[in-house]
């Protein structure tokens, strides 16, 4: 009929977990039910992470000996721990005797309160009845104990029963009537023995003027017990009978009570299911045991120093273990300001902090460390941090995850705007320039220098500072798949046409050698090819690169802490290089061959500004490589930008202005008689 007491561990547990106490400390008595109970509770206690601050055994009655003494001793400091407010204590009544005993000599002993103010948590076995008939011990150090009891319930008028009971002299209530003699201390009248005390009982004493060590008028969990018990059989005998086909008779015998075995009626207690009168369920379960579950019970002190049971709440099995608990109810010992303790080894790691452990003890006490750089903890005595996603960092405190910023070069911010600017301004002076070109297209001056490959090279530099638009804004899919290839396309036209101008000037001249075989390679054939030859060849890298892995818009989340960088990832690193190696090979062979013819006849010779122009693109670019891989976030596409705009003013500037200088200031200069300085080359154009 009692609840199984594996049930009482795991309400212990529940009940250290609900108010948070990890650090507490274990009472056991020392026989083997103390043994029984240490080994299931430690287990289950390291399970939920909660430690034993200090076990400490209560000798039963059977050995108790000389070591009174030394046993008070031993339990004096762990008493004295501050940090263990929290004591479970198992045992029975006799337990809580030698525990106030011990703690009385410890306070004779060391001339202290040994006590700093104590929580005791303890077992349904342990009843404080007994205690409140001894009036001159302190059970002070008591007040607040939580205490575990078998479920009761209070019947319908069952107070009122009480106290209308009356005892008259009936036979068969031998027991009542020694009681009542006991209880009362009086004496029932014998005819065969004469009083010598005139101490008789009359039979209307009440029961609820006794005090409450003798007689409880509230129904205990054992008297609730009986009762159900009783009522269960009741119940068993009443389903036997029916089940007997009207009371079948048994070998000639109609059945009766008397012939009943006890084992013929546990098949009918195991299937019962009622209610009792006060509307509770009775039945048993599988293994045969009531499932009435726990009343969770807190010791309150009167002013006369008696202890009173309040209930304060339950732990029902037949729920799926569920608890009830009111917390307002709770009286707190005064010894801790009538104030709910701590019980913990270590005060709680606030939001921010993590545990770290304490070498060489138990694992709930530990120092609290901050956070490391890029996790959180989001609520108290987390074990680890944890990291915050991705588009996501720590808050100051490391507390909280904050969501990144996105980021990308704009055209509203002032480093976009003066890039957009810088590069509207040269796609206006090389359309002017280009401007200036076809107005004076019949020039000599434009006609010598290979007007159609001055034309490309215009309109491919106008369309380099065109792209370096492409680089600011957000990134899109359509922006990211133009970006690099229209970039890389471009700049080759760029630098072949540079490139073809170039070794157009270093085969005219050779083919000046009479009988020279490079006669048939000076005209527009030679020039076209090479731009053309080497821009396919730029076009089918990004084809495949397009093909193979194509960049594609992305977010840096893990260069910038706080910020969410929104850029092009290039898909394939490799074919980005490949672009910018193959666009350096064209500049090192202009430069090379530039280089070379630096020294040819300056009125027919461009060498001199290529080889500048092709010394400026490549210091550009090789400059680049290093910066571009050393720069975070938006300003990695600020040093392309850069490079474009620099390495396409590098060629603008210093190849054409002296042109220009010439068409617009010195138009005196830009005849056919300047350009030929040595009669052998006076009828070669170039």
């Amino acid at each position: 009929m009692v609840t199984n007491e594996n049930l009482q561990y795991m309400g212990i547990i529940w009940l250290l977990r609900h108010f948070g106490w990890t650090w507490v400390g274990l009472l056991v008595v020392d026989d083997d039910s103390g043994d029984n109970f240490l080994q299931v509770m430690e287990p289950l206690l390291s399970k939920n992470r909660i430690c034993s601050a200090f076990i400490e055994r209560i000798p039963n009655q059977g050995h108790f000996h000389d070591e009174l003494t030394i046993k008070a001793q031993r339990i004096y400091l762990p008493l004295m721990d501050e940090k263990a407010r929290t004591c479970v204590v198992y045992g029975e009544t006799m337990t809580v005797m030698w525990l106030t005993t011990l703690i009385f000599i410890a306070e004779l002993e060391y001339k202290e309160n040994t006590s700093v103010g104590k929580v005791w948590v303890m077992t349904a076995q342990i009843d404080f009845v007994v205690t409140s008939m001894i009036r001159s011990w302190d059970f002070e150090i008591f007040e607040g104990t939580i205490l575990f009891a078998v479920h009761s319930n209070e019947p319908p008028e069952f107070q009122e029963y009480l106290q209308n009971l009356r005892f008259y002299s009936k036979r068969g209530n031998g027991f009542v009537k020694d009681f009542w003699e006991q209880a009362f201390s009086c004496s029932f009248p014998n005819p065969k023995v004469p009083l010598e005390v005139d101490n008789s009982c009359t039979g209307e004493e009440k029961l609820d003027t006794l005090p409450g060590a003798v007689f409880q008028m509230h129904m205990t969990g054992h008297s609730y017990s009986i009762y159900n018990a009783i009522y269960a059989v009741s119940h068993a005998l009443q389903t036997m009978y029916s089940s007997r086909s009207k009371h079948r008779v048994i070998k000639g015998k109609r059945f009766g009570l008397q012939d009943l075995q006890p084992w013929q009626l546990h098949p009918f207690l195991q299937s019962i299911s009622f209610n009792n009168s006060v509307g509770e369920t009775v039945s048993f379960n599988g293994n045969r045991e009531m499932a009435a579950g726990l009343d969770i019970t807190n010791m309150a002190m009167f002013p006369n120093k008696s202890l009173h049971k309040v209930k304060i709440g339950r732990f029902d099995p037949s729920e799926g273990q569920k608890v009830t608990i009111n917390n307002d109810r709770i009286v707190w010992n005064r010894r801790l300001k009538m104030v709910r303790p701590l019980s913990v080894c270590t005060d709680s790691c606030q939001a921010g902090k993590q545990k770290k452990s304490k070498e060489g003890e138990k694992f709930c006490c530990y120092d609290c460390v901050a956070c490391p750089e890029g996790k959180i903890s989001y609520q108290k005595d987390m074990d680890d941090c944890v990291k915050c996603e991705d588009d996501q960092y720590p808050n100051k405190n490391h507390n909280q995850c904050i969501t990144k910023t996105i980021i990308f070069l704009s055209y509203e911010e002032a480093l976009g705007t003066a890039l957009a600017s810088v590069a509207i301004f040269f796609a206006l002076s090389t359309a002017l320039v280009l401007g200036i070109f076809i107005k004076h297209k019949d020039t000599p001056i434009v006609k010598a220098n290979n007007r159609d490959l001055t034309y490309i090279l215009l309109i491919s530099l106008l369309l380099c500072f065109l792209s370096s638009l492409l680089f600011l804004g957000q990134p899109g899919k359509v922006t990211c798949l133009l970006r690099q290839p229209t970039f890389g396309i471009i700049f080759s036209v760029a630098v072949s046409s540079v490139m073809a101008k170039t070794i157009t000037v270093v085969v005219a001249f050779m083919a000046t050698h009479p009988g020279s075989s490079m006669r048939k390679w000076v005209g527009k054939r030679l020039s076209n090819s090479i731009v053309v030859s080497c821009a396919l060849i730029q076009t089918g890298i990004c084809c495949v690169w397009l093909a193979t892995s194509s960049p594609f818009p992305d977010f840096d989340m893990h260069s910038v802490t706080v910020e969410a960088i929104a850029e092009c990832n290039e898909g394939s690193v490799i074919m980005f290089y490949f672009v910018l190696g193959y666009m350096g090979l064209l500049a090192i062979i202009s430069f090379s061959v530039a280089f070379l013819a630096r020294k040819l006849p300056d009125s027919f010779n461009e060498a001199k500004f290529i080889t500048f122009s092709m010394l400026v693109f490549c210091s550009v670019w090789l400059s680049f490589v290093p910066t571009y891989l050393s720069t975070k976030g938006k300003y990695m596409v600020a040093v392309e930008i850069f490079s474009i705009l620099a390495s396409s003013a590098g060629i603008l500037g210093c190849i054409f202005p002296p042109k220009c200088y010439i068409i617009l200031m010195r138009p005196d200069l830009n005849n056919k008689k300047q350009l030929t300085r040595r009669k052998n080359y006076r009828n070669l154009k170039i």
